[in-house]
């Protein structure tokens, strides 16, 4: 059976998102499955070559193969989560990858689709165009490159607020995170000479009753719930990250763009 990665860390120390995942939580996106969906579905990913960047525990990669890809390339740096997703798409013919988003090693103009969720947020600026840049490398002239990313609003949200969120949040799901307003997303992608086509937001309710219950069913809720019942470190952790979306309620938010390459 393959590991969780960080599965050996203490609930106090794991990154947020790999120790939601332990707990059994399996959609790790800021907009939900809902925006996750609606992301694939303007994309037409039946019978295209699509590459993944960091498809972490494999659930987009799930919605991505019912959707009959012409090929599934999924890379993540982290070995135990590209052998945990190769697992999933072997059967159905997709392969992964271990490498840097940034350095995929993929033959250019490879794919027709490339998609990258909850991934860019953790990347400091340079971090975020390098990887940018491999996308539109990996891309077939026309092709899109699709991200779900954790968004900043309102577009003039004071530079001082800004910060003070991004440091709440580090201090919560120990991971830098650098999350942008939709003005500074789409400028990422148009300064990469890309065309951005789409933006769709969803409110960022990871933590909430209502939205895990629309993304996991009742059945995992009540996992999940009893996870954290038998683990006192995971419910402190999980509550204190709980505490920071609801503190930033207001400015946070899922947001999810679709660009597409020149032809």
């Amino acid at each position: 059976m393959t590991t969780l990665p960080q599965s050996n860390r203490r609930a106090e120390d794991a990154q947020g998102h790999w120790l939601l995942a332990r707990l059994g939580k399996r959609v790790l996106r800021p907009g939900g499955l809902e925006l996750t969906t609606g992301l694939l579905d303007r994309l037409g990913i039946a019978g295209v070559d699509v590459v993944e960047l960091a498809p972490g525990i494999g659930r987009t990669a799930e919605l991505i193969l019912r959707r009959r890809p012409a090929s599934y390339v999924g890379v993540d740096a982290d070995p135990s989560a590209a052998a945990l997703v190769a697992g999933i798409v072997g059967p159905t013919g997709g392969r992964t990858v271990t490498a840097d988003a940034a350095e995929t090693g993929l033959p250019a103009e490879s794919a027709h689709v490339v998609i990258g969720e909850a991934m860019l947020t953790m990347q400091t600026e340079r971090g975020k165009r390098a990887i940018i840049d491999e996308a539109v490398r990996l891309l077939r002239p026309g092709g899109c490159y699709a991200i779900h990313e954790l968004g900043l609003q309102p577009d003039d949200l004071d530079p001082t607020v800004c910060d003070e969120i991004r440091k709440d949040l580090a201090r919560t799901i120990k991971v830098n995170a650098r999350p942008l307003t939709a003005t500074e997303w789409r400028a990422l992608l148009s300064d990469a000479g890309l065309e951005v086509e789409w933006t769709g937001t969803a409110p960022m309710a990871l933590l909430q009753v209502r939205r895990n219950l629309a993304d996991e069913g009742i059945g995992r809720v009540l996992r999940i719930a009893w996870n954290l019942i038998r683990d006192a470190g995971a419910r402190r952790r999980v509550l204190a990250m709980r505490r920071t979306f609801v503190r930033h309620a207001d400015r946070l938010t899922g947001i999810a763009l679709i660009a597409r390459k020149p032809a």
